[in-house]
């Protein structure tokens, strides 16, 4: 399953994706919240801060995830990857696990030097993030549960220690998704 680029055109099918997704998964108000959230993501795409990348399946969405920028002092490149969603006809056959990776390349391939997210740690270990001390690297918003802090080099350098508390685009500033 190919991976690409989506931009703000996409919004619809995007949040519909999520809705169905983390309502299935979490229940109503959660889906409701991440719609808010993917909604508001959506448009900001902008192929630079906000970036957006979605496996299809017969030119429907089968998976997508966000990657937004984080900004600090120094001029590092970080990006937080969340939210991700997999159709729920379509779970647990690595399309999500894919498409992680292929959005990693990409990264990489713009020279980004770090990775964040903030989800399970079973799962996300699985493509490459450890558990990261806010000492190292803080996130956006003070999260209720620092253990899913997760984060990954996207080069042979080690993670930089930013002792500043990053910027984010302005969906990211409610604590309701900490």
């Amino acid at each position: 399953m190919a991976s690409r680029f989506l931009d703000s055109s996409a919004r619809d099918a995007i949040v519909s994706l999520f809705q169905r997704s983390f309502s299935a998964s979490e229940g109503d108000e959660e889906g409701a919240n991440i719609a808010r959230l993917v909604a508001e993501l959506s448009d900001l795409i902008d192929d630079s801060e906000v970036l957006c990348i979605a496996a299809e399946e017969q030119d429907a969405l089968a998976a997508c995830i966000f990657f937004t920028r984080l900004t600090f002092a120094t001029p590092e490149k970080v990006y937080m990857m969340a939210p991700v969603a997999v159709d729920t006809t379509l779970q647990r056959q690595g399309i999500g696990r894919a498409l992680i990776l292929d959005g990693l390349q990409a990264l990489r391939d713009r020279g980004a030097q770090v990775a964040v997210t903030y989800g399970d740690p079973d799962y996300y270990g699985r493509m490459g993030f450890e558990p990261l001390a806010e000492s190292t690297l803080q996130a956006p918003v003070a999260m209720s549960m620092p253990q899913g802090w997760l984060g990954q080099s996207l080069s042979d350098a080690p993670i930089p220690v930013l002792p500043d508390r990053p910027r984010c685009v302005e969906p990211f500033t409610d604590p309701i998704y900490w």
